[in-house]
């Protein structure tokens, strides 16, 4: 009698146990750092961008960074990106940039991770031309020549 009791006690934890398997699942680190990322519209940044309101980082390679950049923009490239190098400024968001949002929103996932917020980067990279200003070297400054 007493088995019988434990095992109707029993029998809803192992019922509730296989209907997780097929419904909800753990969200893996991917997942999680995924859910801290967004992204913000050429718009969107341009208006930013004149009210001083953010930290732009580029994590373009230094040439692409030399040839046209965001102006303001600092150079983070992805093949060095490290976290702990951003700056942190209380009073501006920090947006990351690219070509396209491939590379930047690889850097803003590892960039939320590292501080555990949310990190915006600009959704269709500097493509998405907005307006807003941009600036480039001059090419006799330019180390390939």
């Amino acid at each position: 009698m007493i088995r019988k009791s434990i095992l109707a006690a029993l029998a809803p934890l192992a019922l509730a146990g296989c209907a997780g398997a097929g419904g909800y699942a753990r969200p893996d680190s991917a997942d999680i750092a995924s859910a801290r990322v967004a992204t913000v519209n050429a718009q969107q940044l341009a208006t930013l961008v004149e009210a001083g309101e953010v930290v732009l980082i580029d994590v373009r390679t230094p040439y692409e960074f030399a040839d046209s950049r965001i102006a303001g923009a600092l150079n983070a490239p992805l093949t060095h990106f490290d976290p702990a190098s951003i700056p942190v400024d209380t009073t501006r968001e920090v947006i990351l940039y690219c070509g396209s949002s491939r590379r930047s929103g690889i850097a803003a996932e590892r960039l939320a991770e590292y501080r555990g917020t949310v990190v915006r980067h600009l959704e269709g990279g500097i493509r998405a031309d907005a307006g807003y200003p941009t600036v480039s070297n001059d090419p006799s400054d330019d180390p390939r020549r």
